[in-house]
This record gives C-alpha cells, structure tokens and sequence, in this order.
C-alpha cells in the first residue's frame, strides 16, 4: 500500500510518499497550488504505484485551500482522507514528546496516520460534491441573517418617522408597506400625498388587498403623526427597504439552486412532515456523507447536540448542558426543524408534550425532539426509506 500525507496552505502543499514497509519513496517535497503542481504530485504517484486503488491520500481539513486539491484527487479516483487538524496535532505529539512542527513534519504525520488506520473514514465523490450544497445553504443562512438586521432598522426607522403605521398593519415587512415607505419615507410625506396616487399605490402593492379607505386610514394617521420629519433617516429608510429587496431577490434565486440539488439526491428526509427544502438541504449538506458516523450519537455530538460531562474529584455535574460545539449551522437547523416537525407529525407532538409533562422548559423538550430527529434521519438516509407518518 502507498501512502501520500499533504499538508496544505495557500501557495503550496507539501507532501510526504511512503510504503506499508515505512519504506520513503519520496522524501518531503513541495507542489504549487496550480495545475502544473498538482499534475507533479499526480506524476510521482504513478512512479510509486501502477495501482491507484492501493493509494491513500491524506490531507487536512484547511477549508477552501484545500478544495481544489482535494477535487483534483477524487476526480482521479484516490482514496484520498480529509483529517481534522486538532487529531493531527494529538496524533503528532503522541509520537514523540519534542514540540516539532513543519509542514514537512504535517505531511509526514499525516502518512503516518494513514499507515496506522486510525479510524478515518474516505472522502467520497458523494462528500466532495455535497460541498456545493453546504456553500449554498451557509451563504443562504448568512443572506438571511443579513435581512434580519436591516428590517430590525427598518422598525427602528419608522418608530421615528411614522410610529403609528406599525399599529395599522399587521406586519411592518410586507410589499405594500415597503412600496409605501419607499415612496413616502415619513409621516409628513404620507400626509401630503395625494390620495389617487396613495390609493393606486397600495391596491398595486397589496394586489388588491388595500382599497381607497385604507390610504386614507394611513393618511389621516399621518396627518396626526408625532414622527419625525428627517430627511436623514428618511434616506436611510428608502436605502434600507431597496436592500432588503435585493435580498429577497438573491436569497430567492439560492433557494432555487438548492432545491435543483435536492430534487437530484432525492433524500428521505423531504418525507419527514415539517421539514422542507431549506432546513433539509441544510442539514444534509452539514452532515454530509452519513457513512461517516457509525451512529447517530455521533452526528449529535458532532452537531453539540449531546450532553457535556463534568466530573472531578467527588464532584460530578448532576445538570449537564448540552456541549454547543461542533456545527453551528447543523445545530440551528437541527433545533428549527424540530420544532416544525413536531407540530406536523403526530408521534413527535405527543414526545413533546410528555417531555413538557416531565417540567423540562419548552427549549429543552425541543433539544430532546432534535435527538430524536437525528435517529429517524440516520435510519431513513441508511435505509433510503421514506418516513411513515403514524395515523
């Protein structure tokens, strides 16, 4: 068996070629991080090696410095291993007590460690493909978070310019108020806009929704407003919804490829009641490859979602809070979908409501769901069944 150890950075990767014998064929040499580099690594492997299927590649997870090496090999079809660098590290000073660290010395660990099969599991086409997914689904999620924060501007602004519009609508974050605000960014323009315009305005936006007697609702409201006139934050305010627009559209336009990439993997876990697109791609993308954890409890702990341990001495925690490590985006996905499935699908509605008869607080008796969740996940994404809803 060969055994390539790569450790990446930025500019260059440097690599490390050895045998099942501890045999070093290629003592620590570097490749540029371009096409000519990977195809000189590519090269001395097929020196060393007329089989590529008796070839193990392993690199650490760098994050996007590692992504286009790491798609060159799966391509080539190696067995290529993606290593945490925190069981590099451990694995490295278990060797020896001297605090040595190259990237010389990395790429000679990482061999090792693929000499020694410590329990690592292969990155798969599957895996390296799901990438695309979890881009999408994290640019989504901060798109989403981004939109949060300007439309809490957005009541801040009109708390100032128009305050009493909040009480006349049922939301603030609705088409025809934004068109409305847009037009007239404060109580003063509103009062002396003329009530065709504002009438055809509102009917436009709402589609049909709002008639003649609510513009001239909001005008008179307007007209005995205390809001600020602020030419300011009237600007602001106009800039702010134009913004928010724009993210609708691009958060929109993410979801679409989202659910062109799900439609093609066709994964059970669309079956499950109150999980939808989004929070299922999300938690696909997070998990990944579910040939990677033997149980379910390991997704849980990879997602923070199991308990934490404290004990020393006589002293042992009684109370464990859950660790909150691991993924965050799998964990808030996680947490969410619970609490939707558990109001669409009748056996996880009743395990919420005996977790709540027990006295656990509304949040914990959701992370209970969340754990349950994974397990009907795991089954299903091993099984490829589709979840059964109990009558």
């Amino acid at each position: 068996m060969i055994y390539v150890g790569i450790d990446v950075a930025k500019d260059k990767h440097d690599c490390f070629i050895t045998n099942s014998d501890g045999e070093v064929l290629f003592k620590s040499f570097s490749i540029s991080n371009n096409r000519e580099g990977f195809d000189e690594l590519y090269r001395r492997i097929e020196i060393v090696s007329d089989d590529l299927t008796k070839v193990k590649v392993g690199l650490e997870a760098t994050g996007h410095y590692s992504y286009n090496l790491l798609g060159f090999l799966v391509d080539k079809g190696l067995l290529t291993f993606v290593i945490n660098p925190l069981h590099t590290n451990l694995y490295r000073k278990s060797l020896s007590l001297r605090q040595t660290k190259t990237d010389k010395v990395d790429a000679r660990t990482i061999a090792s460690m693929l000499m020694s099969d410590v329990n690592l599991k292969s990155y798969s086409d599957t895996s390296y493909h799901n990438e695309e997914l979890k881009s999408l689904t994290r640019y989504r999620f901060d798109k989403v978070k981004e939109r949060a924060k300007l439309k809490t501007s957005i009541s801040r602004l009109v708390l100032i310019l128009f305050p009493e519009l909040e009480k006349l609508v049922p939301s603030l974050h609705m088409a025809s108020v934004y068109a409305l605000l847009y037009e007239f960014p404060s109580a003063s323009k509103v009062a002396s806009a003329h009530l065709t315009r504002l009438t055809n305005l509102l009917e436009e936006a709402s589609k049909g929704r709002y008639h003649k007697d609510t513009a001239i609702l909001f005008r008179e409201a307007a007209r005995t407003s205390i809001g600020s006139d602020m030419p300011a934050k009237s600007l602001e305010l106009k800039h702010t919804i134009k913004l928010i627009q724009e993210l609708d559209a691009e958060i929109d336009e993410i979801e679409n490829e989202i659910k062109i990439i799900m439609d093609e993997i066709h994964s059970p876990i669309l079956s499950i009641p109150g999980i939808n697109y989004r929070m299922g791609a999300m938690i696909i993308a997070e998990i990944g490859d579910f040939n990677r954890f033997e149980t379910p409890d390991k997704i849980l702990a990879y997602a923070g979602l199991s308990p934490s341990t404290y004990q020393s001495g006589q002293l042992d925690s009684a109370y464990s809070h859950m660790e909150k490590r691991g993924s965050k985006y799998l964990r808030y996905a996680l947490f969410n979908a619970a609490k939707f499935v558990c109001h669409w699908d009748p056996t996880f509605s009743a395990y919420l409501a005996k977790k709540r008869a027990e006295g656990k607080h509304y949040n914990v008796a959701i992370s209970h769901a969340a754990k349950k969740l994974v397990r009907v996940i795991y089954q299903l994404e091993k099984s490829g069944q589709s979840y059964i809803k109990s009558a």
